[in-house]
């Protein structure tokens, strides 16, 4: 799949390359990963950050498919093992907090909520697009509760609008500040809120309502 000739405008104001982001691996491979201390937010903030200072870039990128080993750390993952979701649906970008978020293509406010407590989303915003005739939905989570403010369902959206910002902990789902950015084709009955990571089981739906969102952002690594 891939959508030729149109251009999206970048979510983080500029476009993400090797120059200015570093792929960041959460995976069981990462051996650094058993050195900090999951659980707690500054912990890993200061691992996640130290990485972008020590490479000189600005973001940190990585996720799509990705079978990560940082969600034991909440409980809004770690069920039982069979049902145990690690396999990460979106794409995260990892910023300082307060960094702009910006709509990539025109679209309007399907819906919003504060998806509270450790490990979660946070506050979130989920627009709807019309992408080749197609109904498709973007969400962008961990933001700033601000974010919400004023938000109205339906509200229009232009390409390059300022739309939110990467959030900070712990009203981000305390989490190291990031954007959470996922792309699906269909919602269901979700209303401001769509799993973010996926069970080992479910993965067959998951990726294929789930499309790549680096379609959309673009990463190009040279």
């Amino acid at each position: 799949m891939i959508w030729t000739g149109f251009d999206f405008f970048p979510i983080m104001g500029e476009k993400l390359n090797d120059k200015n982001t570093l792929i960041l691996d959460f995976t069981e491979k990462n051996q650094e990963l058993k050195t900090v201390d999951l659980s707690n937010t500054e912990d890993f903030d200061q691992f996640v950050f130290d990485q972008l200072k020590h490479k000189s870039k600005k973001f940190g990128i990585g996720g799509y498919l990705e079978k990560r080993a940082i969600y034991r750390r909440s409980e809004v993952f770690a069920t039982a093992d069979a049902d145990f979701r690690n396999i990460h649906l979106g794409v995260d970008v990892w910023t300082e907090a307060g960094a702009p978020v910006f709509a990539p293509m025109d679209g309007k406010i399907h819906s919003f909520q504060n998806n509270a407590g450790f490990g979660n989303y946070g506050p979130t915003i989920i627009l709807e697009h019309t992408l080749e005739e197609r109904k498709i939905f973007t969400l962008y989570g961990h933001l700033f509760q601000k974010d919400l403010a004023n938000l109205q369902t339906g509200k229009e959206f232009k390409a390059g609008d300022l739309l939110c910002h990467v959030g900070p902990f712990p009203e981000n789902g305390d989490w190291p500040p990031h954007l959470h950015f996922q792309v699906m084709w269909d919602l269901g009955e979700h209303w401001g809120d769509y799993p973010g990571v996926a069970a080992e089981k479910e993965l067959d739906f998951y990726r294929e309502n789930c499309p790549d969102p680096n379609l959309i952002l673009g990463f190009e690594l040279k």
